[in-house]
């Protein structure tokens, strides 16, 4: 399985122009490590978006769901830094998934990203995630590294104390994660298996987005530095 473990925390959020070099001096020298040291973190991911909105994505891989309400998780979360403290509470349009990775297809990751936002009910999702086993194949298409489901877990989603996140906006969305090569193979999977004609048995999406890399940080690395 391409993604490490069997829990993800998704993050995304938009921040001032005035306050963007902080945030991204934050994320890159302590956040990113902070989390991933935590037990049962295994790596993480840092995006900025090249067709989305909002502008920054953040994955978190866990070794299992139950690492993201473990003591060690929450009692970060109960303490941030004082650096922490100031920039969460910065964040614009936050988002705050904690889900399982339910498929997860493909060798390795790309450089681009591509994120489809799908909001099932519990009378399609049985026929919903069928039919994702049979979407997420990418060794169908040029450019296409590996293709993942994410299943939100609504109890664990949303804003915490210092987060401020939105609560109950979706939070039993689901989110297909994309990863390629270039952008341009992103985004036309996405047109061909979820906005275009050929998207049966889904609607359209809440939302689709494209995204490119900044950095990953892994728990060896950690052990190196």
């Amino acid at each position: 399985m391409p993604l490490a473990g069997k829990g993800m925390l998704l993050t995304s959020m938009n921040i001032d122009v005035s306050d963007e070099a902080d945030f991204n001096r934050w994320y890159d020298r302590e956040h990113l490590e902070e989390r991933v040291a935590i037990d049962g973190f295994l790596e993480a991911r840092r995006y900025i978006a090249h067709a989305a909105n909002p502008k920054y994505l953040c994955l978190y891989s866990t070794a299992s769901l139950d690492v993201l309400d473990s003591p060690a998780y929450r009692a970060r979360l109960a303490n941030p830094t004082d650096w922490s403290r100031q920039t969460m509470a910065r964040f614009k349009d936050m988002l705050r998934v904690v889900a399982r990775i339910t498929v997860s297809n493909g060798s390795g990751r790309g450089v681009a990203l591509g994120v489809v936002r799908l909001r099932p009910t519990p009378d399609n999702a049985g026929a919903w995630r069928d039919a994702l086993q049979d979407k997420l194949v990418p060794q169908q298409r040029d450019g296409i590294i590996s293709m993942h489901l994410l299943e939100s877990e609504p109890e664990l989603s949303g804003a915490t104390a210092e987060i401020p996140a939105a609560r109950n906006g979706g939070a039993r969305d689901w989110f297909v994660l994309i990863d390629g090569t270039h952008v341009g193979a992103v985004s036309a999977v996405i047109a061909e298996r979820f906005t275009g004609p050929t998207a049966a048995p889904f609607p359209l999406p809440v939302s689709v987005g494209t995204y490119s890399l900044m950095w990953d940080l892994a728990k060896s690395d950690l052990t190196r530095g």
